[in-house]
């Protein structure tokens, strides 16, 4: 690929980066991305990769805009209230890049479409509200073998991992299955502080042009803790399950399933 003379000077603090050049941003536009949910997540991870220039972004949700989304959700505003949350982004996040090719799916993921879904993507980024549509993307992606960046925030608190079939533990290899319905509070009862979703989805986009360019670690079985009121990060190591029920040596979950 050849750049322009005005992506020349889009990407031109990309392009000094010795670990990127011309050649590290051609693969940032060559690459194919699918965001899981255009919440907080979504719309900060969105951000910054369409920014990149990566090529093609996906984004699927299946809700729309709300007053209440604007403290947190930066790619909305109150003119697209009402507006299916994927084209409200997609107008966004196209004033910020035309380069990049911006596709929104309003549509629920299911244990029925989610593998027509991603099968044609790089990387997946989960950026979901929920432990059943967690696990279904972790266990979509093993079973297709698509690498994953998951982020979740919750109050003050959130997490990153980055999970590489065949190359390290799967999110069941940390946490083996979701918790009870009703066990641990959604935001919408427990709240979230509006900056967090987007030091998450920050570094989830960051995992992603790692990912693209071949370059630094991943976090490969390590969990990235984030806790805001304290200003502290760690980072807790998990290895692989042999027992996992997906990913280890003898899987009992051959097939997709739809946690209600």
């Amino acid at each position: 690929m050849t750049l322009t003379d005005d992506q020349l000077l889009r990407y031109s603090r990309h392009i000094i980066l010795s670990e990127v050049g011309e050649k590290g941003q051609a693969k940032i536009a060559g690459a194919k991305v699918i965001i899981i949910g255009a919440g907080g997540l979504g719309c900060s991870v969105g951000y910054y990769l369409t920014a990149a220039g990566v090529g093609a972004i996906t984004l699927i949700d299946n809700d729309t805009v709300e007053l209440s989304n604007l403290q947190r959700q930066i790619a909305h505003s109150i003119h697209t209230i009402g507006m299916p949350k994927v084209f409200s982004a997609q107008k966004t996040f196209n004033a910020l890049n035309p380069d990049v090719n911006i596709v929104p799916l309003k549509t629920r993921i299911s244990k029925d479409n989610i593998i027509d879904l991603i099968r044609d993507y790089d990387i997946v980024i989960d950026g979901s509200d929920n432990f059943p549509t967690r696990y279904l993307v972790n266990d979509a992606c093993v079973m297709t073998g698509k690498p994953l960046v998951s982020g979740a925030v919750l109050g003050f608190e959130g997490q990153v991992t980055t999970i590489i079939p065949g190359a390290g533990p799967c999110y069941r290899c940390l946490f083996e299955g979701p918790p009870p319905p009703g066990l641990v509070p959604s935001s919408q009862e427990t709240g979230v502080l509006g900056a967090l979703p987007g030091v998450i989805g920050s570094l989830q986009a960051m995992e992603v042009l790692k990912l693209i360019l071949g370059k630094g670690e991943a976090l490969k079985g390590e969990l990235l803790i984030y806790n805001a009121l304290n200003t502290a990060f760690r980072k807790v190591k998990f290895p692989k399950d042999p027992s996992c029920p997906v990913c280890g040596e003898n899987p009992s979950i051959t097939e997709l399933i739809d946690y209600k």
